[in-house]
């Protein structure tokens, strides 16, 4: 007889001041929400974001994007500060960027 391991899903999702800057991430991993969601705006199925970064479950993918749907406001938030960000090094350096999540 197989007995199935429940998983609250409450828990895949952490932060910490410490880790990322506060930014919410995968639990036990330093992948962020962030990082999932720039994937998956690259128009990546959940899927193919597991196959990219094989150490995550898709499980733990699909946790991230429901945080983001859950917090979209926070995420998009932190992107466009991100960019920002990039965008004035890159003027102050004269370098082009490529965008990567």
């Amino acid at each position: 007889m197989v007995t199935a391991v429940m998983t609250d899903i409450g828990t895949l999702i952490t932060r910490s001041p410490d880790v990322r800057a506060g930014r919410p991430r995968i639990a036990g991993t330093g992948v962020t929400v962030r990082r999932i969601v720039g994937w998956y705006k690259l128009g990546l199925s959940p899927e193919e974001i597991a196959a990219e970064i094989p150490h995550l479950t898709l499980a733990q993918v699909y946790a991230a994007l429901a945080y983001y749907h859950a917090n979209r406001a926070e995420i998009e938030q932190d992107i466009a500060e991100e960019d920002q960000v990039a965008s004035q090094l890159e003027q102050l350096h004269g370098q082009s960027r490529t965008r990567r999540p």
